[in-house]
């Protein structure tokens, strides 16, 4: 218990300090925040149907999260947030990109389009 009480003691005395201050104020911070966005979407999307899934954008935003995680890696001081944010777009977006394979070449679009052609007899 005492080593909570230590923990939360040095939590509460760093959220004090300048440095934090500077990081809160920061577009390492800002930045990231922001593109929270594209993975909350993404996530928030996959109980759509998979018929208004965009191949190419979802193509699209697998290769830019994929530079961006580089670029967070990279950059001095690493953006662990940002790479946490485009590592979770990558993760969305690819299940997004399987979802849009399969309704596409899997049979889904074919059987709607046949089940719309050929109404049930009554």
């Amino acid at each position: 218990m005492a080593a909570v009480v230590a923990l939360m003691r040095k939590t509460r005395d760093y959220f004090k300090t300048k440095e934090f201050r500077d990081y809160i104020t920061s577009t390492h911070f800002w930045g990231p925040v922001a593109n929270w966005g594209l993975p909350l979407a993404a996530f928030k999307d996959m109980k759509a149907p998979p018929d208004i899934i965009s191949g190419r954008m979802t193509t699209a935003l697998i290769f830019y999260s994929m530079a961006f995680m580089r670029f967070a890696y990279r950059v001095q001081p690493r953006n662990y947030l940002l790479l946490a944010c485009h590592f979770s777009n990558v993760l969305a977006q690819s299940i997004q990109a399987s979802r849009y394979l399969k309704h596409q070449y899997g049979g889904g679009a074919k059987a709607k389009a046949a089940k719309a052609t050929n109404p049930p007899a009554k």
